[in-house]
């Protein structure tokens, strides 16, 4: 079941560029707000992703990248 988040004393600088990014993006704030807490729940810690270029094998730094490169733009895709 959804649940209402409310976060007090934003400062007023930080809204504006809220407000900016909303409309360059083309939502309202609350999309907006709702589209970086997706995508910033949705993402790798650094442990995680190390742990899964392990486990893949990767010889080299070059080939970890272009996965985790990948994995990250499908995420943003979504």
């Amino acid at each position: 079941m959804p649940v209402n988040l409310s976060i007090k004393r934003v400062p007023d600088k930080l809204v504006r560029r809220l407000r900016a990014r909303a409309k360059a993006n083309q939502r309202s704030l609350q999309g907006e707000l709702m589209s970086i807490l997706e995508n910033e729940a949705s993402m790798l810690s650094l442990e995680e992703a190390l742990r899964r270029i392990d486990r893949l094998g990767f010889q080299t730094p070059d080939e970890a990248t272009r996965i985790i490169r990948r994995e990250r733009d499908a995420r943003s895709r979504r």
